[in-house]
Parts: structure tokens; sequence; C-alpha cells
């Protein structure tokens, strides 16, 4: 049986360097990330961090490769109890330059084959990734068709710690 693996390729009116600011600065992706601050700025064997919107620590994972502007890897692993038994999954972003665009791949990777974090990025990253577009393009994020959900998942994470 084949692991489920997750690729969403988009284009973006944007230069690789604006886009690759949005991926790794904290204060840039609370803009588009629904209110979540994930900071993947660092070289490879530094630390990819996101805070959920109450400032709780939802990741804390390697960041394997990083070469700016085109190609950024990390470790995928939730905090949130009811995930831990998974072992780390890979997101990779792969930025080319496409006329006066960017294309962005991102491949989500190296799920167990029963991953209950691979039905919840399926839907998660078109809802980033669109929002990242969004913003990038007008300024402004898009509003979260998932919100309830994420603030349901965030309550159960504080009650399970």
């Amino acid at each position: 049986m084949s692991k489920p693996k997750f690729v969403y390729v988009t284009y973006i009116a944007s230069t690789p360097e604006k886009v690759w600011a949005a991926l790794t600065k904290a204060d840039v992706t609370e803009m588009y990330w629904f209110g979540y601050r994930v900071k993947a700025d660092g070289k490879a064997g530094d630390r990819m961090t996101a805070y959920s919107p109450k400032g709780e620590k939802a990741h804390d994972d390697p960041i394997i490769e990083s070469d700016p502007p085109r190609r950024l890897v990390y470790g995928w692993q939730p905090l949130f109890k009811d995930m831990q038994g998974e072992r780390p999954s890979r997101v990779t972003f792969e930025l080319e330059p496409f006329k006066d665009q960017t294309k962005l791949t991102v491949t989500h990777d190296e799920f167990d084959e029963s991953s209950k974090i691979f039905g919840m990025i399926s839907q998660g990253w078109p809802a980033v990734l669109s929002s990242l577009k969004s913003y990038l393009e007008t300024g402004h994020g898009l509003q979260s068709t998932w919100a309830e959900k994420v603030a349901r998942c965030d309550a159960q994470a504080s009650n399970d710690r």
C-alpha cells in the first residue's frame, strides 16, 4: 500500500523573495495563516515553530533544508496530544520564478499509511495557500472557512495538555 502524499501548485503574482518572506517570517504568516505565527527563517538544523492565535505552541519541528528563496523543507508533527502517536511528516516548499510570478509547489509527505494528520492537512493547506496568494496579491488574507474547527482543536489541545 502506498503512503499518502499531498501536492499543491499555485502561481502567485509576486517575487520569490516576497513569497519566501511570507512563508518564513512569523509576523507575516499571521496575516494569512488565520492568526497562526509560523517562524521558519533559520538554516538547516534550526527550528520551525508555530503558535496558535491563542499563543500556544502548535509546532516545534526541525528545518531540514533552507535555500532562500528557492527551497524550504521542515518536519511536521503537531503537538496536539491526540496526534503525538504519529511520526513526523515532511513539508517541502519549492519556489520558481515564472515570468512575473512565482510558481509555488508544496509537497507534504512521509505520512504513516493510517495518518489522521493527512486528512487534516488535505483540507488545511488549500485554505492556507489560497490565503497566502490573496495576501501577497491584494494585501489581505482570506477569512478562514475552518476557523470554528481550528478553535475546537485548539480548545481540545489545551484540555489535553
